[in-house]
């Protein structure tokens, strides 16, 4: 399959309106070894201190397609959080490096290292909270979601993919990972959780909590990728495999909400493809933003 067939998301057709305008710094965050973008939507109005939302586009995507078409912004005007969209780098066909050694390892680089100075930047110039910040993505983005929680875990405090995979999924030496795609990379919980570990080796704070998304008629990233997610997750927080609750028709008709303990969260949509369309008023109270 074509890298630039990969993960294109399926956003909602109308654009939302921020009162505000998408900006881009464009002097140095961090660093960058990839030389990803960083654009960013301030509020007029911030909360003191405020909270930041890391939000990041599917394959072929960009910061500016996610900004007009996801909520987050239009949120952000009412609750006062400060937005981050980064930006894939040039040539990677708008997506994001979730598939080598060095994105997948705390600190030793890929587009990662780029998204986590973003962060710190944010923390150490504009007076961002460090104990609410939270990243979400939708394909790709996704993707890169589950990449932070698990090689940058001091920095976010939570994460919701739609339509990802797990976490070193796609490790490999190509960018597109057939196997992974297809829902053919099965693995038990240990050997899930033993790859979230290994992101940030000796890490021994408070995880993330994380919330995954995923459509049963999803042709791109096959469902069977969804329950590998569960895997590795209830693994990592040491949760029982069976929810403690499963909510039919929630947030909407078809989907089924389940929840394994505080910190993680996992909803499937019967007869979405790819991908479910975000929910941003779910993933900000789940955050504990809204």
């Amino acid at each position: 399959m074509l890298i630039n067939t990969i993960l294109v998301g399926a956003l909602a057709a109308v654009a939302h309106a921020a009162q505000g305008t998408l900006q881009q710094m464009t002097g140095d965050f961090g660093p960058n070894p990839t030389n990803t973008f960083m654009f960013f939507y301030k509020p007029a109005q911030l909360a003191n201190p405020p909270s930041l939302l890391v939000a990041m586009h599917f394959c072929t995507g960009t910061a500016e397609a996610y900004f007009t078409g996801t909520q987050y912004a239009d949120l952000a005007d009412q609750l006062g959080f400060i937005v981050i969209y980064p930006q894939s780098p040039d040539g990677s066909g708008g997506c994001w490096d979730v598939h080598t050694n060095a994105t997948l390892t705390h600190n030793a680089g890929g587009d990662s290292l780029g998204i986590a100075s973003m962060t710190r930047f944010a923390i150490d110039n504009w007076g961002v909270d460090a104990n609410r910040v939270f990243a979400t993505g939708t394909s790709s983005g996704a993707m890169m979601t589950s990449v932070l929680m698990g090689a940058y875990p001091d920095l976010f405090k939570g994460g919701a993919g739609f339509s990802g995979v797990a976490f070193g999924c796609f490790e490999g030496p190509d960018a597109w990972n057939e196997q992974c795609a297809l829902g053919e990379r099965i693995m038990t919980p240990q050997q899930w959780g033993d790859l979230v570990r290994s992101g940030f080796p000796g890490f021994a704070g408070q995880r993330p909590k994380v919330q995954v998304w995923h459509g049963t008629a999803d042709t791109t990233l096959f469902p069977q990728n969804f329950f590998e997610e569960i895997k590795q997750w209830t693994n990592v927080f040491g949760y029982s495999a069976t929810p403690i609750s499963n909510i039919t028709n929630d947030p909407q008709a078809g989907y089924s909400f389940a929840t394994f303990g505080p910190n993680f969260e996992a909803i499937l949509a019967q007869g979405v493809g790819h991908t479910v369309p975000e929910h941003a008023e779910n993933v900000l109270e789940f955050f504990g933003l809204s």
